[in-house]
């Protein structure tokens, strides 16, 4: 087992041999990874079935155990994901603007990689796979130190990757794992200046915010999801009830599923019974307002101001009837976590407002929040979704991890 300083200067080295690369050379480890993924997949989910097996033991509830799952169908997405980040431009190199200056100076500013990005995550073997080709196409090396709960799964899924790359003759120390998942290496990790250039907690509210107060290193905050769906007077119902459906229930356990249902008051002795319907065969929880509970009755639990906030990762969320898209809109901007908002409506100018006026990474018109994804948006996979506004907002592909450097070519210019 290599320690956690024995992983940060490997890394360190690695970076200079990462950014040297080109693009084809990245693309070619890319594609072997992805190969030798699908070509080990027995031997991932034989490693993913002692995590499943310790997770059921320790209790985790459903939806994290719906995280930690591998199947041969993740496997091949996530093997095609890789393939994807292959097939995207390379962002290393790109010029993004130059100029003369009046005294002769030609300045431009260009994507350089980020170094070493570190990622914390938790029950997510996946972001072990996503993390690392994101990295490596940015030309970046990485430190990932995934949870005890998946320790099994991101081992093998390392071990495999460090092999592609070594058999085809590139640095194997571009993509490392930190083993000791205690928390006392975590504590060391957000401290790690001088080795880390960019550190990525992706998890519960409980992981970022640690990481957000703790580290000493540059942090880019990924979010927790408190998403909503508001269905507006004009909305087309029978679209409300599958967006809604497909929001809260397609998947539970992730950032971008629905926790909260807001709707007209115009709408809602018509609409709230279409909801309910959509969400009973998951059986799901609705905690309501008492106009919610005056239309659905006794079902429906008494929601407080804690509900509204709640990231569920459950088959419960909270429900409220607004007077005007106004108080919708103070609602969301009130208990959401900026990370995916949805609006349903027939009407241009609500669904304007609520775009222009969400303060949130994502906005949706008349589709479901579910769509927040690196794969979806067409990143290939996506390193995580954030939800502050400094150097990168919302999902985070190739070039979110990138920094950039200004390139200046005189002719014996003096000051």
């Amino acid at each position: 087992m290599r320690d956690l300083m024995t992983i940060a200067e490997a890394a360190r080295t690695a970076k200079y041999e990462v950014a040297r690369l080109g693009t084809h050379d990245k693309n070619r480890g890319l594609l072997a990874i992805a190969s030798a993924l699908e070509a080990n997949t027995e031997k991932i989910l034989a490693a993913n079935v002692v995590d499943i097996e310790n997770g059921r033991q320790n209790g985790l509830n459903e939806g994290l155990i719906d995280r930690l799952m591998l199947s041969e169908a993740r496997i091949a997405g996530i093997a095609e994901g890789c393939r994807q980040v292959a097939a995207l431009s390379d962002p290393v190199g790109e010029v993004l603007w130059q100029k003369t200056r009046p005294n002769g100076l030609k300045i431009g500013l260009k994507r350089v990689p980020m170094g070493v990005i570190g990622i914390i995550y938790e029950a997510r073997p996946n972001v072990t796979v996503d993390a690392a080709a994101l990295c490596f196409k940015a030309g970046s090396a990485c430190i990932l130190r995934g949870g005890k709960e998946a320790f099994h799964s991101s081992m093998c899924l390392t071990e495999i990757m460090r092999g592609a790359l070594a058999a085809e003759g590139l640095p194997v120390d571009a993509i490392n794992l930190v083993e000791d998942t205690s928390r006392d290496t975590a504590n060391q990790m957000m401290r790690l200046n001088g080795y880390l250039d960019v550190l990525i907690p992706r998890g519960g509210a409980g992981l970022i915010q640690a990481v957000v107060q703790n580290a000493t290193v540059p942090v880019i905050e990924t979010g927790t999801g408190n998403c909503h769906v508001y269905v507006d007077a004009s909305a087309d119902l029978d679209m409300a009830a599958r967006i809604l459906q497909n929001a809260k229930c397609q998947r539970i356990s992730v950032c971008n599923a629905a926790e909260s249902l807001l709707v007209h008051k115009d709408v809602a002795e018509k609409f709230l019974p279409m909801a309910a319907q959509a969400l009973a065969p998951d059986h799901v929880r609705l905690h309501g307002c008492p106009r919610t509970q005056e239309i659905l009755g006794s079902s429906v639990i008494p929601a407080t101001e804690e509900d509204y906030g709640r990231e569920y990762l459950a088959y419960e969320i909270s429900v409220k009837v607004v007077d005007s898209l106004d108080e919708a809109i103070a609602h969301i901007n009130t208990y959401n976590t900026g990370h995916s908002e949805c609006i349903v409506t027939e009407s241009y100018t609500a669904s304007q407002r609520f775009l222009e006026e969400v303060d949130a990474a994502a906005v949706y018109v008349n589709a479901s929040t579910r769509f927040t994804d690196g794969f979806e948006f067409g990143f290939g996979a996506e390193i995580g979704i954030s939800t502050q506004k400094l150097h990168a907002r919302g999902p985070m592909g190739l070039e979110a991890l990138t920094s950039q450097k200004y390139i200046i070519y005189g002719n014996g210019q003096v000051r």
